[in-house]
């Protein structure tokens, strides 16, 4: 269970990607029902620590704190300068130990450094994906994502992407419940799944009839409906080969991809908050039936309906619910 979390930085970190880990996890939000973690920003050098935009701040902790930390969080750092060597030692001898490492944007270029990401899929920010590649060609660099989970090691990309992937921890370690309330504190969508395109092919116009919000709230309220693209073509008055194409643009996935993620977080919510039947929530989400549900949950969050029930639920389980 993740309890204690470092952020590592060094000279030239950018200071907005180390406030996405300081918000995501050094606030008490325990009135939220959001467990505090133990939280500190450590580095090579305790005192002042120039950042990347002019002024400098404060490290409390040295690399010691590293060797406590269930999760390292690796914010934007200069792309071409040197890694220290401490941190890169420090960052191998926390990995080999069993801790879990999280990049926001060009971090991910210091965990190349420590060689973390050879042999993984990893992602950064679009700008720098070719150049990641290039300089660690035994990472599997993968373009344009969100985020990709690899594991003990998850990278992002941009400033929202590095929200993204520590509300998709947040979401591993506590259930949706916490992760929304986190969510819901900073304003934000409590999931978008890591493969979503990291920027829309255009920009949306600020017109109510250019845009398909309308369409995806009405979707969002009929999960348990048929959902395909000719009923929401015809609900957005498009063709379908319209409508799909206008979705892709607006949000950098596939409809189909867009309802079943909705549906999954539903599912999600109605594991833990509820004491309905497997077969139950399958038909209240739209799924169909429960071999559905295990399918699409098993696939994405990696456990069974009943695995994360068990996990994180908040009032006991059906009786005669199946066990796998």
């Amino acid at each position: 269970m993740l309890t204690n979390v470092a952020a590592l930085v060094y000279d030239g970190v950018a200071p907005f990607e180390l406030g996405v880990l300081c918000e995501a996890f050094g606030i008490d939000r325990r009135e939220d029902g959001v467990p505090l973690l133990d939280f500190g920003v450590c580095g090579p050098v305790v005192g002042q620590v120039p950042t990347s935009v002019g002024f400098s701040i404060g490290v409390e902790h040295g690399l010691e704190r590293l060797e406590s930390a269930d999760l390292i969080g690796v914010p934007a750092m200069p792309r071409g300068g040197v890694v220290p060597d401490e941190v890169v030692e420090a960052l191998r001898v926390a990995h080999a130990r069993g801790a879990r490492i999280l990049s926001v944007c060009s971090g991910a270029f210091t965990l190349g450094a420590a060689g973390l990401l050879d042999g993984r899929d990893c992602t950064t920010h679009w700008r720098y994906t070719e150049e990641l590649q290039a300089r660690y060609p035994a990472a599997c660099v993968v373009p344009e994502v969100l985020y990709v989970d690899a594991g003990q090691v998850v990278t992002s990309a941009g400033t929202a992407a590095g929200l993204d992937a520590c509300l998709h921890v947040w979401r591993q370690e506590y259930g949706a419940a916490v992760a929304g309330a986190v969510a819901r504190r900073m304003v934000v969508p409590p999931h978008r799944d890591g493969g979503q395109a990291q920027f829309i092919a255009r920009q949306v116009v600020d017109c109510q009839a250019e845009t398909l919000g309308a369409v995806l709230t009405w979707a969002s309220e009929r999960l348990s409906e048929p959902l395909d693209v000719e009923t929401l073509a015809r609900q957005a008055h498009m063709s379908s080969r319209t409508f799909a194409r206008r979705f892709r643009d607006e949000t950098g996935t596939t409809p189909h991809s867009w309802i079943t993620a909705q549906r999954l977080a539903l599912a999600e919510e109605m594991l833990e908050r509820t004491s309905n039947s497997v077969d139950e929530i399958a038909a209240d989400t739209g799924f169909g039936n429960a071999a559905t549900l295990r399918h699409h949950f098993s696939r994405a969050r990696g456990v069974s309906p009943q695995a994360y029930r068990r996990q994180f639920s908040c009032v006991p389980a059906p009786v005669g619910e199946p066990s796998r």
